[in-house]
């Protein structure tokens, strides 16, 4: 197998740019590099003529906060995410999901900008995002913009995005506020493959007394080919009481609307489709009761 032969580290995005098209294809933007060698060996083929590694670029490296909205980095790891106070309150599923990215070595170097750049609508962070309502900031075809995180994903492992030419940028969505939160689960396989049979995030909001829920986002997965939030049960959800029983109703409908397909490397249709009740279950109520808390 042939590795590149030249490794950049542009400190602006600017020069990320000119990177790219000095490369004219044969460079490819990196940041962890976690899924890179895995990629290679799988493919057979070098990963590019050049690595252009991105995680110099301060921009891409910062958590924020700003009017209301969180702003992260695309070069962020996962180790960051978790040790982030403002994530960890205002978060919760992002610090969750980033938590049980591989080990902690990959964590140290791994990024929520390169989770979602491999297109996987199961991965941990996308997950989280997804239940976030965030958006991505991207460089596309040269042009500068925000776009819902699930437009990136055109299906399993393909992204709107080309690592040849584009670039990604950052991720916002708005903090929790009172009365709001969120929560991440999965069930893995206790062996074998390192992949989730489910993944689910979950945000809500309950009314001023602390007794209904308002509003949810959830999304579970995999389930679809593009990350697609289980929106009937976020309506079965609206304005019903924030109890045990309303629930184990949601999880209940919730294996009745979503439809999980068979995977060899996860589990049957049949036990993932049950597994949805369990998790669903288990994260809501963890929403619920971080938001009367």
């Amino acid at each position: 197998m042939k590795f590149w032969t030249h490794y950049y580290t542009p400190h602006t995005v600017d020069e990320a740019l000119v990177l790219l098209r000095q490369c004219a294809g044969g460079g490819r933007v990196i940041a962890g590099g976690t899924d890179l060698l895995v990629d290679a060996r799988a493919e057979g083929e070098p990963a590019a003529e050049a690595l252009i590694d991105v995680t110099a670029i301060p921009e891409l490296r910062q958590i924020s906060e700003s009017d209301g909205q969180i702003v992260i980095g695309a070069g962020v790891t996962h180790a960051q995410i978790v040790k982030s106070d403002l994530l960890q309150r205002k978060a919760a599923c992002l610090v969750e999901s980033c938590g049980v990215v591989g080990g902690p070595q990959v964590r140290n170097v791994g990024t929520l900008g390169g989770n979602v750049a491999h297109a996987l609508p199961a991965g941990d962070g996308t997950v989280s995002l997804v239940a976030l309502d965030a958006e991505a900031e991207i460089i596309l075809n040269g042009e500068r913009r925000w776009l819902p995180i699930a437009d990136l994903y055109l299906g399993p492992g393909k992204s709107l995005l080309d690592s040849t030419r584009d670039l990604l940028l950052r991720f916002r969505f708005r903090a929790s506020s009172a009365g709001e939160a969120t929560a991440f689960s999965r069930i893995m396989r206790p062996q074998g493959v390192a992949l989730p049979i489910l993944g689910c995030a979950v945000w809500l909001r309950l009314d001023a007394a602390r007794a209904n829920i308002e509003a949810a986002r959830i999304y579970v997965a995999p389930i679809s080919p593009k990350p697609t939030r289980a929106v009937e049960v976020e309506a079965m959800l609206a304005g019903q009481p924030a109890v045990d029983e309303t629930v184990q109703r949601a999880a209940e409908f919730a294996v009745t609307a979503l439809h999980p397909r068979t995977s060899k490397y996860r589990a049957t249709a049949e036990y993932r489709q049950e597994m949805i009740a369990v998790l669903l279950q288990r994260t809501l109520t963890a929403a619920i009761q971080r938001a009367r808390g």
